[in-house]
């Protein structure tokens, strides 16, 4: 029986893939030269936009929901299909933020392999290879597919992290995030394994049913809550390492500041944004009758992820590690709402759109913290004094974007995504979590206000310019400064496109 295949659901993850096999056959027969660096920096830049442009016009079909990679009718024995492969609007919402998100980072590598000390093919594929994980994965609808989309995911951050040569921190950067990756896959693994031998299936829609009751279990019916139980507790464990949720979090720092800053950007925004798609489905797909287990076990690690980012990022004098810990500290965030997701698809909204807000300004300040990085290798927030002075634009861009993060006007788009979260904590009986996440929005304050300072005020001996730098960087700069004033002008907008996926 042969199975059909939509090519069209799969065109966004297909391009990429195709793009990345055609930058590294270029590397491979054409000179190292200036031009062919560049060359194939824009082969990548309109793979991701190709890509994009599909995912675009995946967003109308998607409220039907296109499917592929499906059990043929004739073997399907249950009641609903199952499907590997789904786009629907939750696909296209993170297809979506990981593509944009792709866009600054390849921007972000032009400066970084202008000097080069990277092999640029390799540097390319591998990001390439990073994004193809990161869109397939929202789409996976099967245990077997999220682990290996995962995996495509993290991967090619171990080589990507260690591409700079002769870096003794990238190096032991590297071999950090390979140890913990491994560990928390085969954690994941474990658990997934569990589950499958208790329901004999792998697709999330039939675990659901099993779990539920609507579908009789393979396994022993005695040992079936025990198992489950455990099997929940060890794969929300796995997402937690890759989304550097407490107490699941101490590779973040070292990994961020030895890593080359486009990595440490493409870490803290499309790897987290995987691992949150990733959780959301194994949690409210698949083991949504198991929220009494998982449930009180997401609101605890979000009260720990939250208070224990933010004090640490409080401790910091790098903007690099003083961004690690604060995206430590915005995990908890964002995974507070889904502590009561079983009960209200408005949490699942509100997860979301804190996600989109998070990564237009966690990127934007990313994007000066490379330009900085230029003249300023140490990289540390005294270098950032006047720099509203000496670069008008970088400054203002990280000043917004730190006021946007700490959720202060006129950033109001920050301040927007901590009101909706905090709303539906409130709202789904979750008072004591509240106050947690109040507590630490007012911590969070204190490094963000502290760092925007510097940033306005004039230094008192006379700082070193920018370096001149790639325009890209610039572009980049620029396009996440109007995102910034887009969303804090029309905040709603988000969550209108992330409330689709209800």
């Amino acid at each position: 029986m042969i199975q059909s295949i939509d090519y069209f659901a799969i065109a966004a993850p297909l391009i990429l893939a195709l793009v990345a096999g055609l930058v590294l056959l270029l590397d491979a027969f054409l000179p190292a030269t200036r031009r062919v660096r560049a060359a194939l920096g824009l082969i990548t830049l309109t793979g991701l936009l190709a890509a994009l442009a599909f995912v675009v016009a995946q967003a109308p079909a998607a409220a039907q929901g296109l499917s592929t990679f499906c059990v043929p009718k004739a073997l399907n024995t249950g009641p609903t299909p199952m499907c590997s492969f789904v786009v629907d609007h939750f696909t296209v919402v993170f297809a979506g933020l990981a593509l944009v998100a792709g866009v600054v980072v390849v921007l972000l590598s032009m400066t970084e392999l202008a000097g080069g000390g990277i092999p640029v093919g390799e540097w390319y594929f591998l990001l390439l290879c990073t994004l193809v994980g990161a869109v397939a994965l929202p789409a996976s609808r099967d245990l077997i597919m999220l682990v290996v989309a995962l995996e495509l995911v993290s991967l090619p951050v171990f080589a990507l992290t260690a591409l700079r040569r002769y870096d003794g921190r990238g190096s032991e950067a590297a071999v950090k995030l390979f140890v913990v990756s491994v560990v928390s896959t085969a954690i994941m693994l474990f658990g997934v394994s569990l589950l499958y031998g208790i329901t004999g299936t792998v697709y999330l829609n039939r675990l659901a049913a099993t779990l539920s009751g609507q579908l009789p279990a393979p396994g022993a019916p005695g040992a079936l809550p025990a198992v489950v139980a455990v099997g929940v507790v060890l794969v929300t464990a796995g997402f937690a390492f890759k989304i550097a949720a407490v107490p699941f979090h101490s590779w973040a720092a070292d990994v961020y500041q030895g890593a080359p800053i486009p990595v440490a950007a493409l870490l803290s925004v499309i790897s987290k944004a995987a691992g949150f798609a990733g959780l959301i489905l194994v949690l409210v797909v698949a083991l949504r009758g198991q929220a009494a287990t998982w449930s009180p076990l997401i609101a605890i690690l979000s009260a720990l992820t939250m208070t224990a980012g933010n004090l640490l990022a409080m401790r910091q004098r790098s903007a690099v590690r003083l961004l690690a810990w604060s995206s430590v500290a915005q995990s908890g965030y964002i995974l507070a709402p889904l502590a009561i997701a079983a009960g209200s698809g408005a949490a699942i909204t509100a997860s979301m759109a804190y996600l989109v807000l998070y990564a237009a300004m966690n990127l934007g300040a990313f994007a000066v913290v490379m330009l900085v990085s230029r003249s300023a290798p140490r990289n540390e927030l005294d270098d950032y004094r006047g720099l509203a002075f000496r670069s008008p634009v970088a400054g203002i861009a990280l000043a917004f974007c730190l006021i946007c993060l700490a959720g202060l006007p006129p950033g109001l788009a920050g301040l927007f995504a901590k009101v909706v979260v905090f709303r539906e904590i409130v709202e789904g009986g979750l008072g004591w979590l509240a106050v947690v996440m109040a507590v630490n929005t007012v911590i969070g304050l204190y490094y963000y206000v502290a760092w925007t300072a510097r940033v306005v005020t004039p230094a008192t001996a006379p700082a070193r310019e920018l370096a001149r730098t790639h325009p890209a960087t610039w572009i980049a700069v620029a396009a996440t400064l109007a995102v910034a004033v887009l969303f804090s002008a029309a905040p709603q907008l988000v969550l209108t496109l992330t409330t689709l996926t209800g």
